[in-house]
Order: C-alpha cells, then sequence, then structure tokens
C-alpha cells in the first residue's frame, strides 16, 4: 500500500468516524431542544436542510447545479415516499429522545442491520446462510422477550428499525446521490412541514416563537446536523471498504447506548440485558458470517 492509499485510509477512517459519533451523540442536540414538540423540530428540521443541502450543492457543482438536481419523473413518487420514511424515522427518534427513551433508540438502530437482511430477503430475493438465518431468529427472540418482560411491544426501537429499512429499500430503487436524494425528498417534504409551522403559529403553539434565542438557533442548526455527519459518511465510503464502513455502523448505536445509560441513567433492567444480549449475539453472528462470505469469494477456485 503506497503513502497516498495510506492517507486516504486514515482520512476515511477519521471521516467516518466522525459520521457515526455525531449520530451516536445526537440525543445530546435534541435532548436541548426537550421544551419544544418533536413534530415541530422535524418541520424545523426539514426546512432547514432544504436550506442547507442546496448551498452544499450549489458549491460543491456550481454551474452544473442544475444539471445534477436533474431527476426522472419516475423517481419523483419513490423519493416521496424515501422522504416520507425518513421524516418517519426521525420523528420517532426525537420522540423518542425528548421522553427520555434514549435508550429505545440504541435498540432499534441495533436491530436495523438484522431487518434490513429480512427486507432484501422480501424484496429483492437475497439469500441468508443459515448462520445468518439464526442470527435474525435470535434477534427476534430477544425482541419478543422485550415485549413480554416489559408487557409492552418495544415500539420504538421496531418503529426506527423498520422505517429505516424500508428507507434503504425504496432508496436502493432509485438511481440518486446521497446528496441529491436527500435534498428531493427534503424538498418533497417541505411543503407540509411548512404547512405544519404555519398552522402552529396560528394557533399560537409555535415553539420557535416561545423559545430563548440559543434554542431558536439550535433548531436552525437541525439543518447542519443532518447535513455533516452525511458528507462525512460519504467521505468515508469512498475511501473505505464496505465491511469496514459495515463494521463501524455500530459504532452510532453503541454511543448511543452509553449516553442513555450512564449520561442519562436510563433504566438498563435484567429484561433489556436479555434483549441487548440476544442483539448483540445476532450481530456477532452477523458479520462473522458476512466476513466469511467474503473471504470465501476471493480464494481463487
Amino acid at each position: 500500500m503506497t503513502a497516498t492509499d495510506n492517507r486516504e485510509t486514515r482520512l476515511g477512517l477519521m471521516a467516518a468516524f466522525g459520521a457515526f459519533s455525531v449520530w451516536g451523540l445526537t440525543p445530546i442536540y435534541f435532548k436541548e431542544l426537550g421544551q419544544v414538540a418533536a413534530s415541530e423540530i422535524i418541520a424545523h428540521r426539514v426546512v432547514w436542510a432544504v436550506l442547507v443541502l442546496i448551498g452544499v450543492l450549489a458549491l460543491r457543482h456550481r454551474e452544473h447545479l442544475v444539471a445534477r438536481l436533474a431527476i426522472r419523473r419516475s423517481t419523483f413518487l419513490a423519493l416521496a415516499l424515501s422522504g416520507l420514511l425518513i421524516v418517519i424515522n426521525w420523528l420517532v427518534f426525537v420522540y423518542a429522545v425528548n421522553t427520555d427513551r434514549v435508550l429505545s433508540t440504541s435498540l432499534g438502530y441495533f436491530i436495523n442491520p438484522l431487518v434490513s437482511v429480512v427486507m432484501g430477503l422480501l424484496f429483492f430475493r437475497e439469500r441468508l446462510s443459515p448462520i445468518q438465518v439464526i442470527a435474525v431468529l435470535i434477534a427476534a427472540a430477544g425482541t419478543l422477550y422485550m415485549a413480554i418482560g416489559v408487557g409492552q411491544f418495544p415500539w420504538i426501537a421496531m418503529g426506527l428499525a423498520f422505517s429505516f429499512a424500508l428507507y434503504a429499500v425504496v432508496r436502493k430503487l432509485v438511481d440518486v446521490g446521497p446528496m441529491v436524494g436527500l435534498f428531493w425528498e427534503t424538498l418533497l417534504m417541505a411543503p407540509l412541514a411548512l404547512g405544519w409551522l404555519v398552522w402552529l403559529n396560528s394557533q399560537g403553539l409555535l415553539g420557535f416563537a416561545q423559545v430563548d434565542r440559543s434554542q431558536q438557533w439550535l433548531l436552525a442548526g437541525t439543518g447542519l446536523i443532518t447535513v455533516i455527519p452525511l458528507l462525512l459518511f460519504a467521505a468515508g465510503v469512498r475511501r473505505l471498504a464496505l465491511s469496514t464502513i459495515g463494521l463501524m455502523q455500530y459504532l452510532a448505536p453503541t454511543v448511543t447506548f452509553l449516553l442513555a445509560v450512564f449520561v442519562y441513567s436510563e433504566p438498563f433492567t435484567i429484561d433489556h440485558a436479555v434483549t441487548f444480549a440476544c442483539i448483540w449475539t445476532a450481530l456477532v453472528l452477523f458479520s462473522w458470517s458476512g466476513w466469511h462470505q467474503r473471504r470465501r469469494a476471493r480464494i481463487p477456485v
């Protein structure tokens, strides 16, 4: 490996580490907006993300911006659907954070890769190895145990996992880059977001008008907190193997888990311990199976 390759790998690791760290630490940001309703926070996030994205895309593509943003008519509906799914994901996440259920968000994002495997099986007829089937069954058993032990279906964790997995399915079917795709997704959701903010204001319920200046800046900053980790992630993906990215994706829910238990002191019961143990075991099996399959594929016959 050349010095240039080493430098690119280091830059990729730093960028990916930065992206997953920001995602993992995001609850801290939204905790500061606890006085504002989750629905309003997401409306702001959509609107400000559109503005930040158009700025970033304009800087990156300049005179080619219009051509870069051009998409086929057939993709509008798909991007509207993926936009709705990502907004639902954001809404569930912020609601969970602001109702002191950060641990549930961590569980959801640990489950997500396994749900994505099931989606691949259902929508793309991807095959599962026997080990991967066992991993999915262990994860399902852990989730069922949580539902029985707590006496309530873990809808926040499952909502996050399934909304993001379905989002990934839709985006896999649309040949649009991550930045351009997110721009159109948020742009298509922007009328709903603006309409909601206008309605809140007409009812005297607009949090933006009632919080102090620092929180107003935080609401405006939701656009940056959305786009910055995506830029870092894109930089990491360009420089690293997908297997490396796949392993690093567990950094974000791990950071969130540590925040929930050791910073926010959320209850971590025996039911949580059993469920997380099942999910972590399933992820180890799943990761090992994927690594083994890639290793076999590289060995010449």
